[in-house]
């Protein structure tokens, strides 16, 4: 059973993320991965999730020069917004949430 604390942290791993993309997630993974799980879970699908989206985003970035890749910056944009929201949510609720379309390098 996971803890209302360890539930929170990692909703506040997803929610952070809107406001602080990196440091916020960083500082909550790291300080506590060895105390919970659910924790350590949460963390490494963020991770996950950032390096794919930074990845898909630089492509989309290239990609501007032929048009297609505005539309793709915007698409990226609201599918990360809402796959964090849906993330919170989940872990919230004490729930592991995995990503879709990612890479999962950080196991």
């Amino acid at each position: 059973m996971v803890k209302s604390e360890e539930k929170l942290l990692a909703a506040g791993i997803y929610v952070l993320s809107l406001f602080f993309p990196i440091i916020a997630p960083l500082i909550i993974w790291l300080l506590k991965k060895e105390e919970s799980s659910f924790i350590n879970f949460h963390g490494k699908e963020y991770f996950n999730f950032f390096i794919s989206y930074f990845v898909y985003s630089v492509v989309a970035g290239i990609l501007t020069f032929v048009i297609i890749g505005i539309f793709l910056l915007w698409a990226i944009g609201i599918a990360a917004l809402i796959f964090s929201i849906i993330a919170a949510i989940k872990a919230y609720e004490g729930q592991e949430y995995h990503f879709p379309w990612i890479f999962r390098l950080i196991k």
